[in-house]
């Protein structure tokens, strides 16, 4: 089973750190998400890949090529203009199967695909939705089911007393070649707004079902930071890069941190990263590959991506940092989100 995934949103609720990058190319754990996933599926099985890709296509294809560099096959489905989740699905039939997986790819999980494809060949529909339940669903996709699982209807981001239940679509299907023929080619279609609800008046069988393990909609700067902080804790069990110091401590390889730095768990620590005299890294601190970090620097509760400069005395609350961004010595920064290539000095 072959398995699509859509990589071709704008992320603008995550600007600027989106500006010159798709979204799923965000790292979570100092690796691209999009890779990360790709690592997940194929895990369980999965070796032949469909990337529907729009904005910054260029990124995504130099990053991963034909796939071989990991292990699986990779082509590429280029959307001509943005196209809705439906669209990009018409987009890249061509390149499907009879029966294939589809994820966002900007949603972060590690659900296995195998109970959602036995649930789906035990139901026959044409179309198996993952599901997840969660606090507020006005933000999302919200199904109302029979006791088969059968989806009786679709509301799209309801108010909370309208919400039918609160299992909303995860953003993972498994779909039949079938669907294709109920989506319109050349345009914007929504699948929740158009496809489903036109498969379900239709008869033709779709289906939901609960998935299991982590899932968060990375959409927001909040959520982002929440995976990170999920990631350290280990409450979301993506596999961590490096080897473990001490418990909640992870470096990478070819790191230097002289001696008396200071790492307060929980830590994530890049390849080929140098720490100077004195500071201190953490609690809940992600720092990427390449990254030199001055003498007497305070870093806690903030994600700085690759090959950032961190001059000496600085003190970093709460941020998220583009990679190759540069801080100049003594800044204090809280709360702040600079994207890439930044330069920041005091004043």
């Amino acid at each position: 089973m072959k398995a699509l995934l859509l990589a071709g949103g704008l992320g603008t609720r995550m600007r600027p750190l989106t500006e010159s990058m798709p979204k799923p190319m965000a790292p979570v754990g100092n690796r691209p998400w999009l890779e990360q996933l790709v690592l997940h599926l194929k895990s369980q099985g999965i070796r032949e890949f469909v990337m529907a890709v729009k904005y910054f296509p260029d990124r995504i294809q130099k990053h991963f090529g034909d796939g071989s560099r990991f292990g699986v096959r990779i082509r590429y489905a280029v959307e001509p203009i943005l196209l809705g989740t439906a669209g990009a699905i018409k987009n890249a039939e061509p390149l499907l199967g009879d029966r294939f997986l589809v994820l966002n790819a900007d949603i972060i999980q590690n659900a296995p695909i195998e109970p959602l494809l036995r649930f789906h060949e035990a139901h026959g529909g044409a179309a198996t939705i993952g599901l997840v339940a969660v606090d507020d669903p006005t933000s999302y996709g919200v199904v109302e089911l029979d006791a088969s699982g059968r989806i009786l209807r679709f509301v799209e981001k309801p108010a909370k007393h309208e919400a039918p239940s609160n299992l909303v679509n995860a953003g993972i299907y498994i779909l039949e070649k079938e669907v294709l023929r109920h989506i319109p080619s050349g345009r914007e279609v929504s699948i929740e707004r158009e496809t489903f609800p036109l498969l379900i008046a239709s008869g033709a069988g779709v289906y939901g079902k609960a998935i299991e393990g982590y899932w968060m909609d990375m959409g927001t700067r909040d959520r982002y930071r929440k995976v990170h902080w999920d990631l350290l804790d280990r409450t979301f069990r993506l596999p961590l890069q490096g080897k473990e110091w001490k418990k909640g401590v992870w470096v990478g390889e070819h790191t230097v941190v002289s001696s008396d730095v200071s790492l307060v768990p929980p830590v994530l620590i890049g390849d080929r990263v140098r720490i100077g005299e004195g500071s201190v890294i953490g609690p809940y601190a992600v720092i990427g590959d390449g990254c030199e970090i001055g003498r007497g620097v305070r870093v806690t509760e903030t994600i700085m991506w690759n090959d950032c400069r961190v001059s000496d005395d600085a003190y970093l609350k709460g941020c998220i940092f583009g990679a190759g961004l540069q801080i100049g010595p003594r800044h204090f920064l809280y709360d702040a989100v600079v994207s890439r290539g930044a330069e920041v000095r005091p004043e």
